[in-house]
């Protein structure tokens, strides 16, 4: 009898012992709405402590675990913008429903990750607006030169009709006057910079950053417009895999591939990879020229991050590329070579980069801490257009030491010491054709040059509980070409109220230009190029001010209007002139004024939950001085532009319908051309995402207007004569593009 109660609580313990471990742990997440009302919250984030698992509550906010020998169970869940729950069940419990609650501490975190794509910073003393992921998938963002359709203060425009080099414009400059930053590394310099915006994959960057004005002394002299600095997808991400596939209807194709790893708890990476190709040529204005280039880009980084347990951080990284384009007519093909009747294009470029960054905290609130940035480039080209050959190879390195120290709660100062050394080489051969159609050297030139500078500089801020913020820089340089170089900035920000707040900079910059790779476009024309011998370092003033008024209407209350004013005024500058006269490009030293006043305004409202409306307006006054002409209009830069945005997503995003319009205004043409001024023009774009669990699946179009500029390429019909030009771009090449795609991501 004992005998057979001890088998059969045996089997009731075995029983039981099954049952507890065949337990599934099922719940869901709930969220309490500020009007009382609770819903479920999709794709909330739930841990298990004690079996160190997480999982993703599904589009009804329910999640699964499996007991696994637990006889206690914590659930913690947790999203944006909504403050965490935890429940504890004990052996005998197996449902988990957890309530979570909106939070205001955390409520900007949510606007700004979630819903506002785009916005301006309320903490900066500098005017700075944030793209953020969010915003980087509203378009196709195939790259960073798509980017920036939704933004007025950037325009982004063709080089020229031939290369499918794109460049930008901040406060109506060519980008070249804008410092671009990867996370704070100076990059998209001299040789690289023609196709750099095109080595930037859109779906690698976590925000963007675009400041305007002269900025920070603390990364170099060469910010006169502003800084764009790009923040990329960072190694400690709970992503070990993200995917996103691009196709569009000109077979553009594209690949990108993302991880995030966590080694342990000190060491990180993440590896990126790209791989895009437009393998057909199109010709939508049946000119006989391919409208943009074929090409195949190859771009892999891998980048790391170590944080050991005395608070020093190590981040390291490396990064190559490789880009082939053909362009030209129509029947260049790859293995083609230029005859007096076939005209053509290739361009290779090759590059590799290598950074290594070093924080190590001095006390334990690391208020006191030192830092080392060093950075390296090479980058090399390899064309010809046409007749005009050009190679070029860059060896950069950039070097930087910081000594950073908060004083207290109000003041605080960075000093240091920076380096900055490019070796370029540059062979540009001009050609033409003899009788028989044989090519023959016309002439060669060497531009190249062994740069280096050297300096010192330093940062204070004050800050007063945020009713005001001073940044005030000094930076003194030597460079082995040009000298002394003085670099003071100041930017101010005072708060008025809560809800009205000024800012107001003002400061220099400096800049050696790059005669060939900044003006890539002129050699896609029928002209000789006349190539300033000795020219000067430009030397310009940034200086202007910002207002931005919080208005208490619409959902949450998040309502602005700002309105700024800025002006760039040059000292120096080198002109690349095709007006002196028809046969050549003339560049030269200014020998006047050249400046540039510019004008923006911008709203953003969200009238009810999750829809936005973002409405900008920019009016620019660029004005330059040119031999025999005097002061006049700088070409092809549009006098204004307008953009319209409307977004609305439905319950945590799930369905996200997106429509841009833009209103380009009118830029003034060279005088050559039959009309003074280009025509007024829209643009529309619109883009649907459907999200998933792990999958959003997007399609849009771009250019639904279908406009395109009317002769791109003048002279056409005869590609060797000195009338032929490619290089006068003022609107898109492409017409409709439409275009679909999905993005993956396998969460930790």
């Amino acid at each position: 009898m004992n005998m057979k109660k001890i088998i059969f609580t045996l089997y009731l313990s075995l029983f039981y012992f099954i049952a507890v471990n065949a337990q599934s742990i099922t719940g869901v997440v709930m969220v309490q709405k500020s009007n009382g009302s609770a819903e479920p919250l999709p794709y909330a984030s739930v841990y298990w402590l004690e079996g160190r698992m997480s999982v993703e509550a599904d589009e009804s906010g329910e999640f699964r675990f499996e007991r696994n020998n637990h006889s206690k169970v914590s659930i913690i869940a947790s999203g944006i913008g909504y403050t965490k729950d935890t429940v504890i069940l004990e052996g005998n419990e197996n449902r988990a429903d957890l309530l979570l609650k909106e939070s205001n501490t955390l409520d900007e975190v949510r606007i700004v990750g979630k819903q506002q794509a785009n916005y301006l910073s309320k903490t900066t003393p500098v005017k700075t607006e944030v793209i953020t992921a969010a915003g980087l998938c509203k378009m196709a963002c195939c790259n960073l030169a798509e980017s920036f359709e939704n933004s007025a203060s950037i325009t982004v425009g063709y080089s020229d009709a031939i290369t499918g080099a794109r460049q930008i414009r901040l406060l109506g400059l060519s980008g070249q006057y804008t410092q671009m930053l990867d996370e704070n590394r100076p990059v998209m310099r001299g040789v690289a910079s023609p196709f750099g915006l095109a080595y930037i994959p859109g779906q690698w960057l976590e925000s963007i950053q675009v400041a305007k004005g002269p900025s920070s002394v603390i990364n170099g002299l060469e910010a006169i417009t502003g800084q764009i600095n790009l923040e990329h997808r960072k190694p400690t991400a709970e992503q070990p895999l993200f995917i996103n596939l691009f196709l569009s209807n000109s077979l553009r194709t594209e690949m990108n591939v993302a991880s995030s790893l966590q080694l342990n708890d000190k060491l990180s990476t993440v590896f990126l990879g790209h791989f895009s190709t437009d393998p057909m040529g199109h010709d939508g204005n049946s000119d006989g020229f391919r409208d943009e280039p074929i090409t195949r880009q190859f771009n892999i980084s891998n980048r790391w991050l170590y944080f050991a347990d005395n608070g020093i951080q190590i981040r390291f990284g490396i990064k190559a590329l490789s880009d082939n384009r053909i362009a030209g007519m129509n029947d260049f093909k790859r293995e083609s070579s230029v005859t007096p009747q076939l005209w053509g294009s290739r361009i290779g470029n090759k590059a590799l980069n290598g950074y290594l960054k070093v924080g190590i905290p001095l006390n334990e609130d690391n208020s006191k801490n030192i830092a080392a940035v060093m950075d390296y480039n090479y980058h090399r080209i390899e064309s010809f257009f046409g007749l005009k050959n050009y190679n070029a190879s860059q060896n950069s390195a950039f070097i930087n030491l910081m000594f950073q120290n908060q004083i207290n709660d109000y003041h605080r100062y960075v000093l240091g010491l920076s380096g900055q050394f490019d070796n370029i080489d540059e062979l540009f051969v001009q050609n033409v054709f003899s009788q028989g159609g044989v090519i023959q050297e016309e002439y060669n030139l060497t531009p190249g040059r062994n740069e280096g500078s050297a300096g010192i500089y330093g940062e204070y801020n004050f800050n007063n509980d945020d009713k005001l913020s001073v940044v005030a820089g000094l930076r003194l340089d030597y460079n082995n070409l040009h000298g002394w170089l003085f670099v003071p900035r100041t930017n101010i920000k005072y708060s008025f109220t809560d809800h009205l707040v000024l800012r107001a900079s003002a400061g220099r910059g400096f800049r050696s230009p790059n005669q060939i790779s900044d003006n890539l476009g002129a050699l896609s024309t029928g002209r000789t190029i006349r190539l300033q011998e000795n020219p000067r370092i430009e030397d310009a003033w940034t200086y202007g001010a910002n207002f931005t008024g919080y208005i208490p209407v619409g959902y949450n209350d998040n309502a602005y209007l700002s309105v700024e004013y800025f002006r760039t005024e040059f000292n120096s500058q080198l002109i690349a002139d095709q007006e002196r006269d028809l046969s050549s490009v003339w560049f030269y030293n200014i020998d006047g004024r050249s400046y540039t006043n510019t004008y923006q305004a911008d709203f953003y409202v969200e009238p009810f939950e999750r829809f936005t409306i973002l409405a900008t307006y920019r009016y620019s006054d660029p004005k330059v001085t040119l031999e025999g002409r005097g002061l006049t209009d700088r070409a092809l830069i549009s006098k204004y532009k307008g953009v319209l945005n409307l977004q609305y997503s439905t319950r945590m995003n799930i369905w996200t319908f997106d429509f841009t319009a833009q209103l380009n205004g009118p830029a003034r043409l060279p005088y050559f051309m039959n009309d003074e001024y280009s025509p007024v023009y829209t643009m529309l774009y619109a883009q649907v995402t459907r999200k998933f669990r792990d999958l959003e699946v997007y399609m849009g179009g771009e250019n639904l207007t279908n406009y395109r500029q009317n002769e791109a390429i003048l002279d056409a019909d005869d590609p060797y004569g000195q009338s032929f030009n490619s290089s006068v771009i003022w609107g898109p090449l492409m017409g409709i593009k439409l275009y679909a795609g999905l993005r993956f991501t396998l969460w930790k």
